[in-house]
């Protein structure tokens, strides 16, 4: 009875103690992380990309589902250029809720026409359409104020794209297709290359052998070459893209995590677990794993910026994500024409966004890796 009491009086003791050294190595950690002001402001940067995604339609300038409201007498303006529009009113047109709106986009709720000048002539306007060319000529037309729903003038922040889309809106909505990739193939790759890697590791024998095998001939494809034929058997579209490369993304992590749990599974807690009989997957999953995931999160940093710019690669070569949902790689193939005319930004402003995010990512898994590493 002593004897247990005086253990009963150690435990919690203990428990304390190992939940104030966690508590301590997460908080050196993040203190290490904080003064890695590249690591920062690449999280910041990740941050507003991630918000400017959910948000979505919420914040853009078109609202309109995939931001594909056209007006060709407006293609190719620069950028902070402005136009007018006379909004003339539809009943018919369909309302939504803020999270669809969200979501989906709202469709215009009025006819907008550009217009370059307008007169109002008391119970009706007079207006002339606008052309892009030089002089005007527009069509004179007169609209009467009961079916106007207001005159409002637009600026174009980044200018209009070939089709006088806003380009601004379009790069704010690409960046759900970038991120929602980068997020979904991660989560394919980690579930399969943690499973594959640590049982390779853990069983050995056969069963390393047999995974090593999958292993060697995957990493033997050329990545690229690889997803494309998977998206030609799956089909071109959103969702094929996300396991398309997913499962083009495992094999590295199933290389790390066989290589970490070989150098583990011989320490003395592991052989503890099997000493207290306790199960594979509890042991894999609960004590092993737990202890390598810094190298994980390393790794899936490195992966989520590769998969950002497969995605763009795919898009670009017209077997991604398909038109008219926006996408940065598309955007770069819809433009690229532009780059030996006036317009070069038009190309060059998606390049500059996928270059950001995929230097936010990568610098992001460096200042986790330096956080990690207890030897600097």
């Amino acid at each position: 009875m002593k004897w247990s009491k005086a253990i009963s009086s150690i435990m919690p003791s203990r428990k304390r103690q190992d939940k104030s050294t966690s508590a301590s190595l997460s908080s050196l950690t993040w203190k290490r992380f904080r003064h890695n002001r590249l690591a920062m402001t690449s999280l910041a940067v990740i941050v507003l990309f991630t918000l400017m995604a959910l948000l979505g339609y919420l914040i853009t300038p078109d609202k309109t589902p995939y931001c594909n409201q056209q007006y060709l007498e407006l293609a190719a303006m620069k950028p902070f250029s402005k136009a007018d529009f006379i909004c003339i009113k539809n009943p018919e047109a369909e309302r939504r809720s803020w999270t669809e709106t969200m979501l989906f986009g709202q469709p215009l709720p009025y006819t907008a026409i550009p217009i370059y000048r307008h007169k109002d002539a008391g119970s009706y306007y007079e207006v002339e359409t606008f052309t892009g060319s030089t002089p005007n000529d527009g069509e004179i037309r007169q609209y009467a104020k009961s079916e106007v729903e207001k005159i409002e003038t637009r600026r174009f922040v980044l200018g209009t794209d070939g089709y006088g889309r806003d380009v601004l809106s379009q790069i704010m909505i690409g960046s759900r297709v970038s991120l929602s990739v980068g997020f979904i193939a991660v989560i394919i790759a980690l579930l399969i290359g943690i499973t594959l890697g640590a049982l390779a590791a853990y069983y050995g024998r056969w069963v390393d052998n047999v995974i090593m095998w999958i292993l060697n001939v995957v990493w033997s494809i050329p990545t690229v070459l690889l997803v494309i034929a998977i998206t030609f058997a799956l089909g071109k579209g959103f969702w094929q893209v996300f396991v398309a490369v997913g499962l083009t993304m495992w094999v590295d992590v199933a290389r790390m995590v066989r290589g970490q749990v070989l150098s583990i599974k011989e320490k003395e807690y592991v052989e503890a677990t099997r000493a207290l009989g306790f199960s594979t997957l509890r042991t894999i999953f609960r004590h092993i794993l737990p202890n390598i995931s810094g190298s994980i999160i390393v790794i899936t940093a490195s992966n989520f910026a590769s998969a950002i710019l497969l995605e763009a690669g795919l898009s670009f070569l017209g077997i991604g994500v398909q038109p008219p949902m926006p996408s940065w790689g598309c955007m770069v193939k819809e433009n690229y024409g532009y780059i030996l005319l006036d317009n070069a930004y038009l190309a060059f402003i998606p390049g500059l966004a996928i270059m950001i995010i995929v230097l936010a990512f990568m610098l992001l898994g460096n200042g986790i890796r330096d956080a990690l590493d207890i030897k600097s």
